[in-house]
Formats: C-alpha cells, structure tokens, sequence
C-alpha cells in the first residue's frame, strides 16, 4: 500500500496545510498498512501550466509546432500520472488562497486528468477510473466556511471534491483547519482541533 503526499502551501515552515499533511502522513505510516510514501512539493518543484504544446502530449490539441523542449513537459505528465496511479492513499496538503486551491496545486491536477488513464469518454458522458483511491485533504483557510453563510465562496474544497469525484473516485476527507487569520488564539485552537481529528479521518 503506497501514499502519494503533496504540498502545494507557499509558506513553508509556517505553514498549517502542510503541519496537517504531516500529521496525517506520520500516522498512516505508524499504522503499519502502508509501506512507501512518494512526496511532492508542487511550489519547490514547481509543475508547468498548462499550455496547448503540453496539452498536446495526453489530448487531442491543434498544435501541430511543438518546441523541443516540450518533450520534457510530455514525459513530466507521464511520471505524475503514474506516480497518482500507483498510489492507494493521496493526501494533499492543500490551502485556501483567494477561495480556491494554490494555482501550482491546479496545474498538477491539470497534469492527472489524461483520458484513458484517470478517466474515459463513454456514450453515457464521462467516467472516472481511479475510484479505487483514497483521498486525504489536509485544508487551512483563514476564515469560516464549513456550514457557515460563507460556505457558497469556497471553491476550494467543492473544487477538489468535484474533481476527484470526476475521477471516479468517492472516498474524499478532510482534515480542516478554519480561522487561521482570526488571531492566535482561534489560530491554534483550530489547528488542535484539526489534529484531533486525524485519528477518526485517516481510520474512516
């Protein structure tokens, strides 16, 4: 059983997704289920956007120039897709910036969605392939979103719900960590809490 971990957090040491994707991490592997962890930190090696020439490499693109250097980009998809397909567990350390996920977490997710590979075109529309996965998601945001008025402006974790669920994959939790900009006090409280909750989520 392999765990792919990801960080896609900016601020590195002072970082709340990346703490909780630790936590999270250190556990499963204390579990004893779990026999290899592969890490990716999508800001330190950062992962291209996604443009037509890259595109071109795992979907039908009109880009008929493609420079020499995109072959690099072509065989980057490659091992990123093979590196989510290989994995039982992914866990995601990911924040909340601007009420979506950090854009060098969006462009290793543009890099998963090959047809074929995660998901297929059927008559019936759609359908994912990789629902025998797992997710963890470790979220920080600096207000109250969960159940709150605000929860309508969180394209953060609706997205990454939606996205993997476009991938046929269902199993989704969140380890959530909210009012990280209210003060320390509600800033650390909210992130015991969300370490309190890691037992429950990772055994789920």
């Amino acid at each position: 059983m392999n765990i792919l971990h990801i960080d896609s957090s900016f601020n590195h040491a002072h970082s709340v997704s990346r703490l909780l994707s630790r936590e999270i991490v250190d556990r499963l592997m204390q579990s004893g289920r779990y026999d290899e962890v592969v890490y990716r930190d999508v800001v330190d090696d950062e992962i291209s956007h996604l443009t037509a020439p890259i595109a071109a490499g795992f979907r039908p693109v009109a880009e008929p120039d493609l420079a020499a250097d995109v072959a690099v980009e072509h065989r980057l998809s490659e091992v990123l897709v093979a590196e989510f397909l290989a994995s039982d567990l992914i866990v995601i350390g990911a924040p909340m910036y601007n009420f979506s996920i950090p854009s060098q977490l969006k462009a290793w997710l543009d890099r998963l969605a090959q047809p074929g590979k995660t998901f297929s075109y059927t008559s019936q529309g759609p359908v994912g392939l990789a629902g025998d996965k797992r997710v963890i998601i470790a979220s920080s945001r600096g207000g109250f979103y969960h159940d709150t008025p605000l929860a309508e402006m969180d394209f953060q974790e609706r997205y990454l719900n939606a996205f993997f669920g476009f991938l046929g994959i269902t199993n989704v939790a969140f380890v959530r960590a909210e009012g990280i900009s209210k003060g320390d006090a509600v800033k650390e409280r909210e992130i015991q809490r969300a370490i309190a909750s890691v037992a429950d989520v990772i055994n789920l």
